[in-house]
């Protein structure tokens, strides 16, 4: 087996890795609104349970299904829910389009990623063959 070959076997997908990590550290952000929600905007802890560590936990469970396609999807709409929070924490109008900036440039710039790296495979390929 090449060394070609076997990098193929364990290959990851860029745009997989760079995507989670956003959400990763998204979720840590989201879920230290919680405590914000209570002590500044007045909000019942219940409600801010809810949304905080919801947004925070959906985050980290879409971090990990990743490997369907409609998770991208999923992601752009926790990025609109964190923008949004920005009605109740006004701060989070620019920490939630900072993370969304983030995603859509993690989303784009790993398909591109992944576009080269296939292509470059294909070249390699039909080269040695």
């Amino acid at each position: 087996m090449s060394v070609p070959e076997a990098a193929g076997n364990t290959e990851r997908s860029p745009r997989r890795g760079m995507c989670a990590a956003v959400l990763c550290l998204e979720a840590i952000t989201l879920g230290l609104t919680t405590p914000v929600m209570i002590t500044i905007a007045g909000v019942s802890a219940g409600t801010a349970l809810l949304v905080g560590l919801g947004l925070a936990v959906l985050c980290l469970l879409l971090a990990g299904m990743l490997r369907a396609p409609w998770a991208y999807a999923l992601g752009y709409a926790v990025q609109v829910a964190a923008v949004g929070l920005g009605f109740v924490i006004s701060m989070m109008f620019l920490l939630g389009a900072i993370f969304a900036v983030l995603w859509t440039a993690a989303d784009f710039l790993g398909r591109k990623i992944e576009r080269e790296k296939a292509a470059a495979w294909a070249a390699y390929r039909a080269e040695n063959v």
